[in-house]
């Protein structure tokens, strides 16, 4: 019996994991407004090393259609407006010469479209690693069946490896919603 909580536990484990990182990568869909996640993907050369743009730069949201970095040291300002276009993020970085400063378009409706598309595609991610849990407990649990435990026990895990599953599916759908809902309000 110990060994099925394990299952069930690490299985549910699993599947936080893709909800969070479903989340997570979620952030990095821009949704009409500025935020600094949307640079989230922007890593600078940085003495050699591919470092995340926040920290070796502070990055500011003015007002909604604006992102400025301020970078720690001024000699990075040209790493950091490379590596900006180079992210292909669809900003045109303005340099003043101590500040970048991005101005985050309006999206048009194609744009829209195209970030709904991608954030179907990062909620289906999510659904594969939600079911891949649910396999590998399975098959842990077909392994328990085979060793000696009682086929009620196991069946009754099964049914709850499933009921787990259907209600985490259910979690990504509510996220994808949420985030459409989000990308197509104008």
């Amino acid at each position: 019996m110990e060994e099925i909580e394990f299952i069930l536990d690490s299985a549910q484990e699993s599947m936080t994991g893709s909800i969070a990182h479903l989340e997570k990568e979620f952030l990095n869909i821009r949704a009409g407004k500025a935020s600094p996640q949307m640079l989230g993907s922007v890593f600078v050369d940085y003495y050699g090393s591919q470092t995340p743009l926040s920290q070796v730069s502070n990055v500011n949201v003015p007002d909604a259609r604006t992102i400025t970095i301020q970078p720690y040291e001024k000699s990075m300002l040209h790493a950091i407006e490379k590596a900006i276009m180079i992210a292909n993020l669809g900003f045109n970085p303005m340099n003043n010469g101590e500040n970048i400063i991005i101005n985050v378009p309006a999206l048009t409706e194609e744009r829209r479209r195209d970030l709904v598309k991608q954030a179907k595609a990062e909620a289906e991610d999510a659904k594969i690693g939600i079911r891949n849990a649910r396999k590998d407990a399975n098959t842990d649990i077909k392994k328990l069946e085979k060793e000696g435990t009682s086929e009620d026990i196991c069946k009754t895990a099964e049914d709850d490896i499933q009921k787990l599953t259907d209600g985490f599916i259910r979690k990504v759908e509510e996220h994808l919603a949420a985030k459409e809902a989000e990308i197509m309000k104008v």
